[in-house]
């Protein structure tokens, strides 16, 4: 069962660390090359280069939460991951709950 997780190429889960320009300021954050390259492909959908992605997702969150609520990196991760269950599951998108965030199911594992 595992095969799938443990034969990904090594070099997806490396850590990079990018600098980014953030209002001016140059702030680096790491994340695991997967990472970065689904954020790179959400980026391309909006027509955006990533690091404008990465800023409006600065922008919007500082908006919405204020300071004291950026983890940025794992704010990230859970943005692709989420980006990726929205792909793989029909009509998730639709389902999004556009005030609350996506809530995601419960699955059980059966054993």
């Amino acid at each position: 069962m595992c095969e799938i997780y443990i034969n990904a190429d090594p070099i997806l889960y490396e850590s990079r660390t990018r600098a980014l320009r953030i209002h001016g300021v140059v702030t680096t954050v790491r994340l695991e090359n997967l990472f970065w390259d689904v954020l790179q492909e959400i980026a391309n959908r909006e027509n955006k280069t990533t690091t404008q992605f990465v800023v409006q997702l600065y922008d919007e969150l500082l908006a919405a939460r204020g300071e004291e609520a950026l983890n940025f990196a794992s704010f990230l991760r859970v943005c692709c991951l989420r980006y990726l269950s929205t792909r793989a599951e029909p009509n998730a998108a639709e389902d999004m709950p556009r005030d609350t965030g996506f809530q995601p199911r419960v699955v059980k594992a059966a054993m």
